[in-house]
């Protein structure tokens, strides 16, 4: 109680003075206080002495003394005047603790550091120790070189500013990380699969080599979980060792390890101790099988499988516990799963406590068990790493403690939200789609329900839109994931189409997990579409009228009769084909379909191993103009060929075939080009019209069918730091893109028959749009080897193609370089 009236005291003594200050006078009801043994302001007194009675003046007596500024504190009544007799003073009463100079850290987070805190006595000791905590947490921050000096501002009556002032000087950050003991991974790989990094000159926009003993420690588990992973059952890092040198200024970390041989597994076997249900039956759900390297995160799984599977057979309280056998002669380990019936603990209650957003429902639902279930480890295991993987917290920790009874106990979950909204310009170049900006809002925890919104809008040299997107992840409170988007697209006319097109429309869609890797997702969409030609005298791509017209050439009005060298094809004219399609107006799409997509990559982000594949299909005739089915497949697959060199195969296909005797209609079409096979342009191969000789680079049709096929190797590039981000690529792609199916003749459309004979004069120079339209549509393969450089930028990710076409067209359009590339600001 006295240092809860001491700091009353301490407050009303500083607001009694700041009231003085201000010219405020007291209540003229308050006695005359007379002051004796201090230069003390009798009025910073009165609030402590309110009134006259013994009573109220020993009060006042006590919470002065509260105060610590005087040792001594006695006060009678005299005469009517209240006689306060104050010695032993000499105590410093803190006002404030004020920071100068810093700009790394703010204030507040410096004010948690420090001990020495406003409105109490100073302490010389305290405030020394401040100093080194103030230096400890600019360690942190990688700026180990940083000076601290403190000083007092002396104020009336006993008070004191304490004022620390900071020189934080530069960034000392991480100089070199050595790895003792490993022979069967390489550093590279090793510094790949760590977060911390080295100093280099990357270092102005990035704090991962600023040396954090948390950060290291999770370094230190991802590589233990990758050793686990390849078969090295036996590995341990033997020691860590951090020493800080002074010239060069910087830290060198040392991770000394013992990795052990590489198991393989020589047989699985699951034993079942529970009457009735079979354990060989269960070996079906165990992710490994003799012959295979050890991974012990496979063991997780086939643990967390069986224990589903026998759950659902009425045995909640079981248990599958693994077991191996080592060989350490032949390296090999046998692994075996027993299941037995755990003991009868019930769930008392789920608390969860440190979310100050999130909402509770939102960390609950990662459950699949709830309060009155019994109690099963693996799967709270099994919550912890989902909730973990949302992304929302910095942190989550669940632990059990004892419920009301024995066969009970409470699951506490610990979790610190973290900022899950971001505000993002995007910037960009492709020789695709030129240059491009892009202003988005996202967030992926919208009012703390683990929403997804994202709202973009984007301006760029060919392009130009917006979209809007949300998704409700637990939809009808089931695990699915309901969503749309609306969005709106235009692409001007390019050197590759000499039209523009625009599209409007929305997608509902819903996502239903079949298991952990595979997705199931129906969608519906309608949009409107429409392909408009400019007609411009900087733009003429629809000015051909018939062969005896009069033509104004560049927008002059100085007619000119059409010759072979001068006409209305020679200064750009789009395809008779897009004109047609140009001028059925707007295409509303009414279409449904679905997607399955698999992906168990071991890193979305990097992968090294694992599969990733989309099939999807669609069918559009639910209302509107176009009548087509429609299939994409598209699959990727990883393997390291060494751990250093990731190959990479990429296989895709795709086909559209109208209903009936209705023609598809162009606009629904494939365009390939480098997406397909490197090395050619933007709408590069497959049907073309080469009515025109003077066009035949912005005459593509698209087709109904394509297919290829891409090898690549990737690999670091080996003399550069890991954390540029720099690493190569060698590939071959192949590919075809056919499927011309609309009509040849437009002399209706055109309203004039001009059809010059292929191979002669008239139809290499002609002097008007032929209504004859001659598409080229080889069945060819094509072809193409190259190399890349992928930079994983701190700004985005950048890559370059350099691709050598191999097999192509007559009228196939090439590009050697390819660059695509962003930056978020």
């Amino acid at each position: 109680m006295d240092w809860i009236r001491g700091f009353v005291g301490g407050v009303l003594l500083a607001v009694t003075v700041g009231l003085c200050g201000l010219g405020w006078t007291t209540p003229a009801s308050a006695q005359q206080i007379v002051v004796q043994g201090a230069n003390v302001d009798p009025a910073t007194l009165k609030p402590y002495f309110t009134g006259t009675d013994p009573a109220s003046i020993q009060r006042g007596v006590e919470d002065l003394q509260a105060t610590g500024i005087y040792s001594n504190v006695s006060a009678k009544l005299v005469d009517g005047k209240i006689v306060v007799n104050l010695s032993g003073g000499g105590a410093q009463v803190i006002n404030r603790v004020a920071f100068e100079g810093n700009k790394q850290i703010e204030t507040k987070q410096l004010e948690v550091e420090v001990q020495s805190k406003p409105h109490t006595n100073y302490n010389e000791e305290t405030a020394v120790g401040d100093v080194g905590r103030i230096k400890d947490a600019y360690k942190k921050y990688g700026r180990n070189e940083a000076k601290v000096t403190k000083r007092l501002v002396q104020l009336p009556n006993g008070r004191v500013d304490l004022v620390f002032t900071i020189d934080e000087g530069g960034k000392t950050g991480i100089r070199e990380i050595k790895f003792v003991g490993n022979h069967a991974v390489s550093n590279y790989r090793l510094g790949g699969l760590m977060q911390t990094s080295t100093m280099n000159w990357l270092s102005f926009i990035k704090s991962t080599d600023v040396y954090d003993p948390d950060r290291l420690a999770s370094d230190e588990e991802a590589i233990r979980r990758y050793y686990m992973k390849n078969g090295y059952a036996d590995f341990r890092i033997v020691s860590t060792d951090v020493t800080y040198q002074e010239n060069p200024p910087g830290y060198i970390i040392t991770i000394t390890m013992d990795e052990g041989p590489q198991y393989h597994v020589s047989s699985v076997n699951v034993v079942s101790n529970i009457p009735k249900v079979d354990g060989p039956a269960l070996a079906r759900f165990v992710a490994l099988r003799p012959g295979d390297v050890y991974d012990a995160s496979a063991i997780d799984k086939s643990v967390e499988a069986i224990t589903r599977d026998v759950a659902t057979q009425g045995y909640a309280f079981s248990e599958a516990r693994p077991h191996g056998d080592r060989d350490t002669v032949n390296h090999t380990i046998a692994i075996s799963f027993s299941v037995d019936n755990g003991p009868k603990v019930y769930i008392e209650r789920i608390d969860i406590i440190g979310n100050t957003r999130t909402r509770d429902y939102v960390i609950r639902r990662e459950f699949d068990i709830g309060e009155g279930d019994p109690y099963n480890h693996v799967l709270i295991e099994r919550a912890e790493r989902r909730l973990n993987s949302l992304g929302y917290f910095k942190k989550v920790h669940i632990s059990n403690r004892p419920g009301s009874a024995p066969d009970r106990v409470i699951v506490v979950v610990e979790v610190e939200d973290q900022p899950t909204g971001s505000i993002s310009l995007s910037g960009g170049y492709s020789t695709t789609q030129g240059f491009l900006a892009e202003l988005a809002y996202t967030e992926t925890n919208f009012l703390g329900r683990g929403q997804y919104v994202r709202l973009s809008v984007s301006d760029g040299q060919y392009t130009q839109g917006w979209k809007a997107s949300f998704t409700e992840p637990y939809f009808l409170g089931q695990r699915l994931a309901a969503g749309f988007d609306v969005f709106h697209q235009v692409n001007n006319q390019n050197q590759y189409a000499l039209y523009q097109n625009w599209t409007t429309g929305a997608t509902a869609r819903l996502g239903i997990p079949i298991t952990d890797d595979l997705t199931f997702q129906p969608n519906y969409s309608i949009y409107e579409s429409k392909i408009t030609i400019p007609n411009t005298s900087s733009q003429p791509y629809d000015d051909c009228v018939g062969p005896d017209q009069t033509w104004f050439p560049g927008g002059t009005f100085i007619p000119v009769v059409p010759s072979e060298a001068i006409n209305c094809l020679t200064n750009g004219e789009a395809p008779v084909e897009i004109k047609q399609a140009a001028a059925q107006g707007n295409i509303v799409t009414s279409l449904a379909g679905f997607s399955v997509l698999y992906n168990n990559l071991d890193n979305r982000k990097d992968p090294t191993t694992g599969y990733y594949a989309t099939y999807k299909q669609d069918v559009a005739g639910l209302g509107g103009q176009s009548d087509f089915l429609r299939e994409t497949f598209d699959a990727r697959y990883y393997h390291p060929i060494t751990e250093d060199f990731i190959g990479i195969l990429h296989l895709q296909a795709g086909q559209i075939n109208s209903f009936g005797n209705n023609q598809p209609l162009i606009i629904n079409n494939f365009m390939q080009g480098p997406s397909l096979v490197r090395g050619f342009a933007p709408a590069g191969i497959g049907p073309r019209d080469i009515s025109n000789p003077f066009d035949i680079q912005s005459a593509a049709l698209g087709g109904t069918t394509y297919y290829g096929g891409s090898a690549e190797v990737d690999f670091p590039i080996f003399g550069l730091p890991r954390e540029i981000g720099l690493k190569g690529a060698v590939f071959a792609d192949a590919g075809n893109l056919i499927g011309y199916s609309g009509p040849t003749n437009f002399s209706n459309f055109l309203g004039y028959t001009y059809c010059p004979t292929p191979g002669s004069l008239a139809a290499a120079f002609p002097i008007t749009q032929s209504s004859c339209a001659n598409v080229y549509d080889p069945n060819l393969i094509r072809t193409s080897v190259g190399v890349s450089l992928i930079w994983a930028s701190p700004m985005g990710p950048i890559r370059f193609d350099f691709a050598l076409p191999i097999t192509k067209g007559k009228y196939d359009q090439t590009q050697f370089f390819n660059f695509s590339g962003g930056t978020t600001f």
